[in-house]
């Protein structure tokens, strides 16, 4: 009785573990540990159902050699998750390789030996999201009790992704939002077509290559995408004009930035989106605007879109000048770095570039 308990505590700390979290990747890992500690088996795998032609896919397996079974795909009914899936029913099955629903080659690719297993299904309502499934428990056989306490985390599993499914399409509204936004302000000029959605790509790239968590690049990317939403407050005569600006126009367009984050302040969904897009024409030596801010007191997403905006100007036709090949345009931002860019995200921006990181 007293390890029942215990697994049923373990059940409430894991599934609470589980819904902390909206990165659907972080809940598939989690579920899978969760579910493999729970049931004392060797290994565990969360098969996905692929909404579109209803194949299972492993996207996350844990265990000796689970990593190899992110191959693997299931046509629609196919092995004994397959069957699960379809018949929206959990099966134990104590001699996996004499069921003829048995799919071998999971076995095959992981060089893996399943000899029995827990299978169920993840659902929320009537809508099949996956599968959940245990192989080979360590210490006896899985029973019925092991069986409903693994339908209740597939329970929680399965609230846990929808959760995190809804979040991204609300994410990604959100982003499609700000990016139709920003093209909208792009379009007053028409030198400047795709240069929003270049520039996010640019500073990526660079965030990927400097290492920032999830958070960071989350930020990075509204930041980059809303960089020039300030220039929605320029008159036409400055913004759209031909020729080299005059020091008073230039006084005139400098004002974007600031204006971008007076935007911004209404929302305070995008608070950290601010540093990004207000200093993002500040200098490393500090005689950049608007604050004159110095090196690292420059927010580091700032600086960052700092280099791939200008990077992006040079490259692109301009009515007073003709784009610079990329290597001239690096050359320049070399020739800059430690004055006008952070030398750190200059090399950084080079060398994924080098790598061909980036989705132009």
């Amino acid at each position: 009785m007293s390890d029942k308990v215990e697994q049923l505590n373990a059940l409430i700390e894991l599934t609470a573990l589980i819904n902390s979290s909206l990165d659907t990747q972080e809940i598939r890992k989690r579920a899978i540990e969760a579910a493999t500690k729970l049931m004392d088996a060797e290994a565990g795998s969360l098969l996905l159902v692929d909404q579109e032609t209803g194949e299972l896919f492993f996207e996350i397996a844990i265990g000796e050699k689970g990593n190899r079974l992110k191959e693997v795909r299931l046509e629609k009914g196919q092995g004994i998750a397959g069957w699960v899936a379809e018949n929206k029913q959990p099966v134990i099955i104590h001699d996996v390789s004499s069921d003829p629903r048995f799919f071998k080659g999971a076995d095959e690719k992981s060089e893996f030996v399943t000899k029995d297993m827990l299978c169920v299904p993840v659902m929320t309502k009537e809508k099949i999201l996956g599968v959940l499934q245990v192989i080979n428990k360590k210490h006896g056989k899985f029973d019925e009790e092991d069986k409903e306490i693994l339908v209740a985390l597939a329970n929680q599993v399965a609230v846990a992704i929808e959760n995190a499914n809804l979040y991204e399409e609300l994410k990604e509204t959100f982003y499609g939002t700000a990016q139709a936004l920003a093209e909208t302000i792009e379009k007053r000029d028409p030198y400047t077509g795709g240069h929003t959605k270049r520039v996010m790509n640019y500073s990526l790239a660079i965030g990927r290559y400097l290492g920032l968590d999830k958070t960071e690049m989350d930020n990075l990317k509204l930041a980059a995408i809303l960089h020039d939403i300030g220039k929605i407050g320029i008159r036409d005569n400055v913004l759209l004009k031909e020729d080299r600006l005059t020091p008073e126009e230039f006084e005139s367009m400098n004002m974007h930035t600031s204006y971008g984050a007076e935007i911004l302040e209404h929302i305070k969904q995008l608070k950290s989106v601010i540093p990004g897009v207000k200093g993002h024409h500040e200098k490393y030596d500090g005689t950049g605007y608007p604050d004159g801010l110095k090196g690292t007191e420059i927010p580091l997403a700032a600086r960052i879109i700092a280099v791939a905006d200008t990077f992006d100007a040079m490259t692109t036709d301009r009515p007073y000048r003709k784009a610079l090949s990329a290597e001239a345009a690096f050359n320049e931002l070399k020739k800059f770095a430690g004055k006008q860019f952070d030398p750190e995200v200059v090399e950084a921006f080079f060398k994924a570039w080098k790598e061909m990181e980036i989705i132009v």
